[in-house]
């Protein structure tokens, strides 16, 4: 019977795992092309909760517990500058 608690998971939260995958789709392209394909996959597709928790990952607010593709990592700290503009 499940519990309620969706968040028991030993894995990495979704939204990095996500943004890995998305950024490993772009890996091939020019870099800067990639970061942008990221960026504007994450800012066209992704709920703005979604957008929320990976900024706390890239600001350290929430832990990391897989590692960053560095265009997933790249995307984010730009979608960062964006919010703080």
């Amino acid at each position: 019977m499940p519990t309620g608690d969706h968040h028991v998971n030993d894995g990495p939260p979704d939204v990095l795992r996500m943004a890995n995958q998305i950024a490993a789709f772009f890996a091939p392209y020019p870099e800067t092309d990639a970061v942008a394909g990221v960026l504007d996959h994450i800012e066209k597709f992704w709920a703005p909760s979604q957008r929320k928790e990976l900024l706390a990952l890239v600001t350290g607010l929430a832990p990391a517990s897989e590692s960053w593709h560095p265009l997933a990592r790249r995307a984010a700290e730009q979608l960062l500058r964006r919010i703080d503009e």
